[in-house]
């Protein structure tokens, strides 16, 4: 019985999906953690309607795709690609200088200006910061279309929002399963 189905939710809810994916994977298996993103990015880029879903990491200066999901006729970013993180969007969604939430990015006047600098379109483009535990910014949970939805709907921030969450989680889970023990042995080869 999952608990998410007590408080009214559906199975087929969004975020009752995001919660059985992210949650119920195993933690000792990067491969399965990898396999259990992978699949919550493309649900939520179907669900949602947009062509490009992804996770990026804040790292020495750089904006890292760590997953992707986009429509398969019309990659445009690929994992492991980088950009200086000031440059990014993410960045300017973490500090403030653009809403989580921009419904047509070309008539938003904080986005219009940065379109030109892009080699391809972003229609309606949502975005919100992956925390971790301790407060720290791991990198966001972002999505945009290339043509601006017809209906947008500002509950898709709450989900992005919300599998946020529960990445960060999952990122604090491994973080916590690969520390290093607090003493090593002091081991030393001596001849017999």
């Amino acid at each position: 019985m999952n608990p998410l189905n007590d408080l009214g939710y559906k199975a087929d809810d969004l975020t009752v999906q995001v919660t059985e994916l992210l949650v119920a994977t195993s933690d000792a298996s990067d491969e399965l953690v990898d396999q259990s993103v992978s699949q919550v990015l493309r649900l939520l880029r179907e669900r949602m309607k947009m062509d490009v879903v992804f996770v990026s990491e804040f790292t020495e200066g750089q904006r890292v795709f760590r997953h992707v999901s986009q429509a398969p006729d019309s990659p445009v970013i690929s994992e492991g690609g980088s950009e200086p993180l000031e440059r990014s969007w993410c960045q300017r969604v973490v500090d403030g200088r653009l809403p989580g939430f921009i419904a047509d990015a070309a008539t938003h006047p904080a986005s219009a200006e940065l379109l030109k600098g892009l080699p391809f379109q972003i229609g309606t483009h949502i975005s919100t910061p992956i925390v971790l535990e301790n407060g720290d910014i791991y990198g966001t949970l972002c999505c945009f279309s290339f043509h601006p939805q017809d209906q947008p709907n500002t509950e898709d921030l709450k989900n992005l929002e919300f599998t946020a969450r529960l990445a960060a989680q999952k990122l604090d889970q491994r973080r916590t399963l690969r520390k290093a023990p607090a003493a090593v042995p002091d081991w030393q080869l001596k001849p017999k």
